[in-house]
């Protein structure tokens, strides 16, 4: 068994893939796995360079596998899932990928620049997590046959709990799309799963605790705002202005205005809002 120990920076407990889960277990599988050594290693007479690592996507599969229910009954995610979210990946900057007779040949993008401490500058960090650097800044043990430490995935159950939203987060990510998309028809589809994660965050999380309705109303009111609609473009924005987009709100609660093609019109408070709540 494979020994050692990594690092990762807070940041990302800011970033979308957190939120993800399937994609974040990919990512790390794969980060976990790859080659530490500078001068790689041959394996079924492949070279594999020092951030690669090679395995058949229905490996990955039964690597990825977790126990849920009482019964502990083992699932693994469709194949279809992985090739999504491994697409995603590479969209992102965070991996390559290469098919070979032997399955496929995944890269690390910039795995070289994670050794190590330096990477862990705070002015840095959200920089990278942001971007397709992907900093992770983690220190691996290096080891006899190159590879780095293994995942051993033991608390999978209580990382899916910490991830799971339920219909109503759902619903309120699709509404604030639906309204980017009225305001903006070439707006692209986000990740949804990512958008219902961080709306159940503000109200499951002591120090937020908003309710779905106070979410809803600040959706409908920020898309219908002449300033709010272009800039609270994701639900981590809505997050992050959240009390000032309140107390704003309550400002114009008399006068709430509507975005029609980049005009505006007065409109009754009561028609803005969805029964969802």
């Amino acid at each position: 068994m494979t020994k050692g120990a990594f690092q990762v920076s807070r940041e990302i407990f800011e970033n979308e893939i957190w939120s993800d889960i399937v994609k974040f277990r990919i990512f790390f599988y794969i980060l976990g796995k790859a080659v530490f050594s500078q001068e790689g290693i041959d394996q079924a007479g492949i070279h594999l360079e020092r951030g690669q690592y090679l395995r058949s996507l229905r490996n990955l599969q039964s690597d990825l596998s977790y126990k849920e229910g009482r019964g502990n009954a083992v699932k693994k995610p469709p194949l279809e899932t992985l090739r999504r979210k491994i697409k995603s990946l590479e969209k992102e900057g965070r991996i390559t990928t290469k098919s070979t007779e032997y399955g496929t040949l995944f890269t690390v993008v910039n795995y070289a620049k994670y050794q190590g401490f330096d990477h862990y500058k705070k002015q840095s960090m959200g920089q990278q997590w942001d971007g397709n650097e992907t900093a992770v800044g983690q220190r691996w043990d290096n080891n006899k046959n190159g590879n780095n430490a293994k995942n051993d995935n033991k608390d999978i159950n209580t990382l899916r709990s910490k991830l799971k939203f339920e219909t109503h987060h759902m619903k309120l990510a699709e509404l604030l799309f639906k309204k980017i998309k009225e305001n903006n028809p070439s707006a692209r589809e986000p990740n949804l799963e990512s958008w219902a994660n961080t709306f159940r965050l503000m109200m499951e999380r002591p120090k937020e605790k908003r309710s779905g309705k106070d979410i809803q109303d600040i959706i409908l009111w920020s898309q219908s705002h002449h300033f709010w609609y272009k800039n609270v473009l994701s639900a981590d924005k809505l997050r992050k202005q959240f009390d000032r987009l309140q107390l704003e709100m309550k400002d114009e609660t008399n006068k709430p205005l509507k975005v029609i093609n980049g005009g505006r019109f007065e409109v009754p408070a009561d028609e803005q809002f969805e029964n969802l709540f």
